[in-house]
């Protein structure tokens, strides 16, 4: 159990911080259990949006952000980017230092999706996880280490570590009858050009025969379409840059303000910044703070 928590960092086990991670997420689950959003995470954004609008916010969609002058007039701007994204926009408005860190920041490998609908949910063998909203699937500690070591050296396992969703088992109505929807996806190296569908439905099948017979529906989102989906997802990237030492502790460069991009006003607020990707939103809130310290000094001003 340990060892499947400790790769959602998406680094070899045997490298630092992987144990404080796998610690962390678990003293979580235990202390509140793996929460689940009624109706789908869409919901979550529904209420922030509606909160938004009740202080008189607005919020606009559609809007591809290229350059800075696509940017309206603001007393404070949020990226929610990957640091090289910051440096595309801004381009010379940056200072070189934060331009050379931004480029050089490095991510982690990625993820293939593989969503599925499945006829009476899936038989896995084990009666437990028929009760699991989240499984990780990997087989003994050993084989998840390897799998780890391989998808960051660039090679792709043939049993890769995958992770199951079945949150219907909280939320029933995302169900129809007897047709449950069950997400997963597999580590891959970064930016792997194949297709790992087959692997991943071989690794559900090796936990669970007849699997593959139940599946009514699938859809896959391989490392190429990750970005299209969600520009933070570089190269299938999901937890916005590789989580060593220096950038989970950093972010994407060392100083000791990392939300702050070196112009009056604007910040970086993506989980490329400290204490990383999770469902904690504290990447944010960090960045938010430092805004209104901005916002406070500029009124005094």
């Amino acid at each position: 159990m340990f060892g499947g928590v400790a790769a959602h960092a998406f680094r070899p086990l045997h490298y630092p911080l992987t144990s404080a991670i796998a610690l962390g997420i678990i003293t979580a689950g235990h202390q509140h259990g793996w929460p689940v959003a009624a109706g789908g995470s869409r919901s979550i954004s529904t209420a922030l949006a509606a909160v938004l609008a009740e202080h008189g916010g607005k919020i606009e969609t559609g809007i591809e952000v290229q350059h800075a002058c696509d940017l309206p007039p603001a007393s404070v701007t949020m990226f929610d980017l990957a640091p090289r994204a910051v440096a595309d926009i801004l381009v010379d408005q940056l200072p070189p230092r934060v331009t050379r860190a931004y480029r050089r920041f490095r991510h982690a490998p990625g993820a293939f999706k593989v969503d599925f609908a499945v006829d009476g949910g899936v038989p896995w063998m084990n009666p437990d996880a028929h009760r699991a909203g989240t499984l990780h699937l990997g087989g003994p500690y050993a084989e998840i280490a390897a799998t780890e070591r391989d998808i960051h050296a660039g090679r792709m396992p043939e049993r890769p570590f995958v992770l199951v969703g079945q949150q219907y088992l909280a939320d029933p109505q995302r169900s129809v009858g007897d047709i449950h929807p069950v997400y997963s996806y597999a580590h891959v190296p970064h930016g792997f050009t194949g297709d790992a569908t087959e692997a991943v439905i071989g690794q559900i099948e090796r936990f669970a025969p007849g699997f593959r017979e139940r599946i009514v529906g699938q859809v896959s989102r391989s490392t190429a379409d990750m970005p299209a989906y969600n520009p933070n997802y570089v190269g299938g990237d999901i937890v916005t840059g590789a989580k060593d030492v220096r950038q989970l502790v950093f972010g994407p460069r060392p100083t000791l303000s990392p939300y702050d991009i070196g112009i009056p006003g604007m910040y970086i607020c993506s989980a490329a910044t400290p204490p990383g990707p999770g469902a904690h939103g504290m990447c944010g809130a960090h960045a938010a703070q430092a805004a209104l310290r901005y916002l406070r000094r500029s009124s005094r001003a």
